[in-house]
């Protein structure tokens, strides 16, 4: 069973959409640097089809995408999940995952991020990153990653 914290509509995590960024606990990774600590417990409100439709029911006709942050502790659930949501939605999926490769239910998702947080690398927004954001274009992943850099006007 995956658990989560909290959630927010954000509009950085995924470009060009409307996101429901939803943090779920019991991280594996416990990334040094890490800026969710509280995420490494397996502590939180259950994540299930119902929860699901009761978060979508309070904000689903404000957002355009739902993004598992986390969950790789339990990843046959996130893909299980993601197929609900595909089924069930008009949405985009997005699994923000701290693994180093592409989850082998890729095609079920339209986003996957990947890599754990290195503190001297950065985030998305370095160009260092060892983080990708992949876009999933007719099954294979496309590397959105660079437009999360911002240019340095001279």
């Amino acid at each position: 069973m995956l658990k989560y914290y909290n959630f927010d509509i954000v509009f950085q995590e995924i470009p060009d959409e409307v996101t429901l960024a939803v943090n779920i606990t019991n991280c594996p990774h416990h990334c040094p640097g890490c800026h969710s600590p509280h995420l490494h417990e397996n502590v939180g409100f259950a994540l299930d089809e119902t929860e699901i439709d009761q978060l979508l029911s309070k904000y689903g006709k404000q957002i355009t995408c739902f993004c598992f942050m986390g969950g790789d502790a339990n990843p046959q659930e996130v893909s299980r999940l993601a197929d609900y949501l595909h089924k069930n939605t008009n949405l985009k999926v997005a699994w923000y995952s701290g693994n180093t490769q592409l989850p082998d239910t890729f095609s079920r998702f339209d986003y996957v991020k990947v890599g754990p947080y290195l503190a001297d690398r950065g985030g998305l927004n370095s160009r260092e990153t060892n983080q990708r954001l992949y876009r999933n274009q007719n099954g294979q992943p496309f590397d959105l990653t660079h437009r999360f850099w911002k240019s340095i006007a001279n």
